[in-house]
């Protein structure tokens, strides 16, 4: 007997009741020339070793990040990850852990959990962080639906060194909200005068340091402006290996810090899944989305951990939640709390030490290749070059010499001409003085 949960009749009450004639007018929103009419053109079945013999083969054709000189980076950042913090995140009690509801049984994930959050407070040096986010990009268009519940305004300014893919999330987010969003142009350098931008219905101003281009950007100057209108300072970072080396948002008048957690304990994996980071100070805790692991006693006087705060809508009403996020990246930010701790704090500090320095060794290898101009002056493992030619043709060029040169601006932020010829490059500590050598050698030759 088949299960059909809905008669027509149900059906046609449910598409009633949203407003509706057909299933058919829920996807008016989906352009026609995206959606398909008919099956795709694909076996409709084939045995397991036939699917993994053809599957190889497609994969073969990828060329494998770590198979080739690498300097990949935009927002995703090839780093070292120990082995055991793979063999950590396998065991059992991790893998198939659950959600925390009951913490008489969970202690394990809600003490790992508890500890992620002390760790990314002490990062960003704020007062309080949270279990995680899905990522740094939704993250940071969560920072911003907080920072309206706590100014009561819905005006964001958003830097032009934000990260592209941040910046489409929150537009997305808050075209769904009719809020307004004041995007500023690419700024490669940070000389952009953000300043200007505040005024009294913002509020919140959303900085990426590094930037999308690498820049570093003071934020004193413009958490000091945004208070003074009562707008609160977002900072937003991509690289989380920076914080071990640059002063935290939080010292410089961050109210709330969101970004990309991938970097450390999380390899690539085609872009997902990440962790993100998300802090803020004490007094916006109750507005803070996600959830927030607490330490407590037990009847006995027994340390252990509970969920002090769920703010969302499947735990309190839903005219009171803070977010619709459904759960935490677990996993991943166990995956972030084994390889911190075997880091430790001077290992951080190494590591970012030793990041640095390859970016500056980096920059004075393509300094020296003709044509090639670096736009940023201050910089931690990343920065943007301005090429004689488009960036997307020597990126290809460069990847059939067998090196991973970049991502052109232009394939994050297309349509603009002045971009084209941009391309962000990052070293990390994975890259040798020989792919250095080898990146500018084939770069000078496919620029020749």
């Amino acid at each position: 007997m088949r299960y059909l949960p809905l008669s027509d009749t149900d059906r046609g009450d449910m598409l009633a009741r949203i407003g509706v004639d057909t299933i058919d007018d829920l996807f008016a929103d989906v352009p026609e020339k995206a959606r398909l009419n008919e099956l795709l053109d694909l076996p409709r079945r084939a045995g397991e070793l036939q699917v993994e013999r053809q599957l190889s083969t497609l994969a073969a054709k990828n060329v494998a990040a770590g198979s080739v000189p690498f300097f990949v980076g935009a927002g995703a950042y090839k780093h070292h990850v120990p082995a055991t913090v793979d063999h950590l995140i396998q065991r059992s009690e991790f893998l198939t852990s659950y959600t925390p509801y009951q913490p008489e049984i969970t202690q394990g994930t809600l003490q790992y959990l508890f500890e992620f959050q002390t760790q990314v407070a002490r990062l960003t040096g704020m007062d309080v962080a949270n279990a995680s986010m899905y990522d740094g990009s939704t993250g940071t268009g969560e920072a911003v639906l907080m920072a309206h519940r706590v100014t009561r305004r819905n005006k964001a300014v958003l830097s032009g060194g934000l990260h592209p893919q941040y910046r489409d999330v929150v537009e997305d987010i808050s075209g769904m909200a009719d809020d307004t969003v004041v995007s500023l142009r690419a700024d490669p350098t940070g000389t952009e005068d953000i300043l200007a931008q505040i005024d009294d219905d913002t509020s919140c101003v959303v900085v990426q340091s590094p930037s999308f281009y690498g820049q570093l950007i003071d934020l004193k100057p413009i958490a000091e402006k945004a208070h003074a209108h009562g707008a609160l300072l977002i900072a937003v970072f991509t690289e989380v290996v920076s914080l071990g080396l640059i002063e935290p948002p939080g010292a410089q008048g961050a109210d709330i810090v969101v970004g990309e957690g991938q970097s450390i304990g999380n390899g690539l994996n085609f872009g997902g899944p990440y962790v993100g980071l998300f802090a803020t100070n004490q007094k916006f805790i109750r507005q803070m989305p996600g959830r927030l692991c607490g330490e407590t006693v037990d009847a006995e006087g027994r340390r252990g951990f509970v969920l002090t705060l769920s703010t969302r809508e499947q735990h309190i009403r839903r005219e009171k939640a803070t977010s619709n996020i459904c759960t935490n990246s677990g996993l991943c930010s166990l995956a972030f709390t084994i390889h911190m701790s075997l880091l430790g704090g001077a290992g951080l500090k190494k590591l970012a030490r030793i990041n640095h320095a390859n970016a500056v060794k980096l920059k004075k290898d393509l300094s020296a290749v003709p044509g090639v101009e670096v736009l940023n002056t201050a910089y931690f493992n990343e920065f943007t070059v301005r090429l004689p030619k488009p960036a997307h043709d020597v990126v290809e060029a460069l990847a059939e010499k067998g090196i991973l040169g970049g991502v052109p601006v232009s394939r994050l932020v297309p349509g603009d001409a002045s971009l084209e010829n941009l391309l962000v490059v990052a070293s990390t500590e994975v890259n040798t003085d020989e792919d250095r050598a080898a990146f500018a050698s084939a770069l000078k030759e496919v620029l020749a």
